[in-house]
Formats: structure tokens, C-alpha cells, sequence
């Protein structure tokens, strides 16, 4: 009898806890804002949008300024790690690489500017640069010479 009893509290228990978690999330924010729902009522050309603001170091997920009439309301973004924070709110159309500089050793490319998110102000054309690959990369079939 106390081992059916031990048995039922357990499966109890064991049925609670994840109805408990799933409450404790659903009411819980944790920094975190709701992506999906509308943050204000105006639309994106009465809406002025702030730079993203990362939360730890310079690239991932952060939060941005939105603000129309007199309600400012904080969104979600996101700056790429592998991406130039200054143009970050600006989609370009980038070219091939160029060959390497042999003096600076970087090698760069310019962009075309596709569109602007957030209203941002972007340049039309823009280049970048990044250093050059210390190794010399083979042809596909080439083998290794001992």
C-alpha cells in the first residue's frame, strides 16, 4: 500500500512540474521582447527608428529604438558578427573580392546599395575590406607534392 501511494505522488509530481515550467515561462519576460507583436500603430514612414543597440559586446542580439508621436517602444534586432556595425541597417550588392593588396595585405570589394531598413540613412556605394588569406588556396584536383 505505501508503495502505490509513493508510486502515486511521483506520477504526480512528474505531471505538475511541466505545467509549472510552461506557466512560469509564459509570465516570465526575461529581457526578452515579444518579436511578433505590433509595437506601435503607426506606420514605418511616421515611425523614426534608433541605431541597434547590442546587448553584450558588438554583434548579436539587441534592442532598438522606435518612436511615433509620443510613444517610444523598444524592438528587437540583431547586428551579424561577421558584419561592419556602421552599415548594419543598409542591404548591399557586393561584387567578387578583389586581388590583395600587397602593401596593406587586405583585399577589398564595393556594394550597391539595395534598400534601407529602419528608415536608415545609407550610402549608395560602399567599400570594404578585409585582410588577406595567408595561404594560397589549390585548384580543385591538384594534388599535394611531397
Amino acid at each position: 500500500m505505501r508503495n502505490l501511494l509513493s508510486v502515486t505522488l511521483l506520477l504526480l509530481l512528474a505531471l505538475m512540474l511541466p505545467i509549472e515550467a510552461s506557466r512560469r515561462a509564459k509570465g516570465h519576460k526575461g529581457g526578452k521582447h515579444d518579436k511578433s507583436r505590433p509595437v506601435l500603430e503607426c506606420s514605418t514612414a511616421e515611425t523614426r527608428y534608433g541605431k541597434c543597440i547590442v546587448e553584450r559586446g558588438d554583434c548579436g542580439d539587441g534592442l532598438r529604438e522606435a518612436t511615433c508621436k509620443d510613444r517610444t517602444d523598444k524592438i528587437h534586432c540583431k547586428i551579424p558578427c561577421n558584419w561592419k556595425k556602421d552599415i548594419s541597417d543598409c542591404k548591399y550588392k557586393f561584387g567578387p573580392w578583389g586581388s590583395c593588396d600587397a602593401a596593406t595585405s587586405t583585399k577589398s570589394r564595393s556594394g550597391t546599395l539595395k534598400r534601407a531598413l529602419f528608415n536608415a540613412e545609407c550610402q549608395n556605394t560602399v567599400t570594404v575590406s578585409k585582410p588577406c588569406s595567408p595561404k594560397t588556396k589549390k585548384a580543385r584536383g591538384e594534388k599535394k607534392s611531397n
